[in-house]
């Protein structure tokens, strides 16, 4: 297929932080286990109450995942990208190719909630990225490009031309807009008391949040700014942390080129793809408590194993999936030392 044409927009990153030099956090990451999954591509990893985790693959299958191995248990016939297990445990499923789906694993029932290309403030839904629930069954989930499909995810970070959306599906089946002109919107996750939705630019390495509730419900501001890598999908883990894959480190050429002639980035955007910049091998995740203060920096070289998109932490037990890889992976996390982490 060929590539679609990209239409560049200036701007100037901030600076990136000394972090995103360095391969390594000041805590080393612990001892990382792989659970081999049946296929490529378990992009985010979600744990219901009881433990089960889940994944969904490039081929459409969704799994529960074990030590002993993976079960399906559905199959959406698209993209499963972002899972979320639900109060009655079922999972709500973003599906790049066909939208927000509701998924009831005990049966393999595929539910559509919003197919793809269905009007949502005057625009489609394009690319159903990823999810948060809330408790009154508010779904708030991400568009992330009204540009270009889920294959070409690295024209919209070349392009910088912000067309990505928060969303929200409300219980009696109401959508709804929340925020526009996000760039890549990606990962979303509540605080622990539901007073904001923060949502994932990948290609503005920012959580932004928009506040629900109270005297500042409506505003829109940064909970975490000028990140050292891309953040891709987020989630709030049983240890009232919101916790963000970070997928690799920032890339000084994008920077670079950023802020300069538009034809650039056109001519990076038509070399062949060997030439152009990909992911960092590594393995990194953060995690950040309800006022973006940095308290987990976690990251390491996993052979077989890398480009982290998505991360659960429950139990004790942080999972990790990713875009790329042939398995999900697992550590175990020890409590940081007392003081901030930088």
């Amino acid at each position: 297929m060929a590539r679609p044409r990209i239409e560049p927009v200036a701007w100037r990153p901030m600076r990136a932080p000394a972090r995103a030099r360095r391969r390594r956090g000041e805590r080393e990451m612990p001892p990382v286990r792989l659970i081999a999954v049946p296929g490529p591509g378990p992009e985010d990893v979600a744990v219901a109450p009881d433990g089960r985790v889940y994944t969904g693959l490039a081929d459409g299958r969704l799994f529960r995942v074990a030590p002993g191995g993976a079960v399906v248990v559905a199959d959406t016939g698209g993209r499963p990208l972002g899972i979320e297990v639900d109060g009655d445990g079922e999972l709500v499923v973003c599906d790049a190719e066909r939208g927000l789906l509701r998924v009831h694993p005990d049966s393999g029932r595929v539910e559509t909630l919003l197919a793809a290309g269905t009007p949502v403030g005057g625009a489609p839904l394009r690319l159903c990225n990823n999810a948060a629930l809330a408790t009154d069954g508010t779904v708030y989930f991400t568009d992330s490009s009204q540009r270009f499909a889920l294959e070409h995810w690295k024209a919209d970070l070349i392009e910088h031309s912000g067309t990505g959306r928060l969303l929200c599906r409300r219980p009696d089946g109401r959508t709804e807009v929340v925020l526009t002109g996000l760039h890549f919107a990606n990962g979303v996750a509540l605080s622990p008391d539901e007073s904001y939705v923060v949502v994932a630019e990948t290609g503005a390495y920012r959580l932004t949040r928009r506040w629900l509730t109270g005297t500042r419900a409506g505003r829109v501001d940064r909970l975490v700014e000028n990140l050292p890598g891309f953040p891709d999908n987020l989630s709030r883990g049983d240890d009232g942390l919101i916790w963000i894959a970070m997928a690799s480190p920032r890339n000084a050429l994008l920077d670079l080129l950023a802020p300069r002639a538009p034809a650039l980035r056109r001519a990076l955007w038509a070399l062949p793809a060997r030439l152009q910049p990909d992911p960092v091998d590594t393995v990194w995740v953060q995690a950040v408590d309800a006022e973006g203060r940095l308290v987990h920096d976690l990251q390491s070289t996993v052979p077989g194993f890398s480009m982290v998109t998505g991360v659960r932490a429950h139990a004790g037990t942080v999972w990790l999936g990713s875009l790329t890889a042939h398995h999900v992976a697992a550590f175990d996390l020890t409590p940081p030392p007392p003081g901030p982490q930088h």
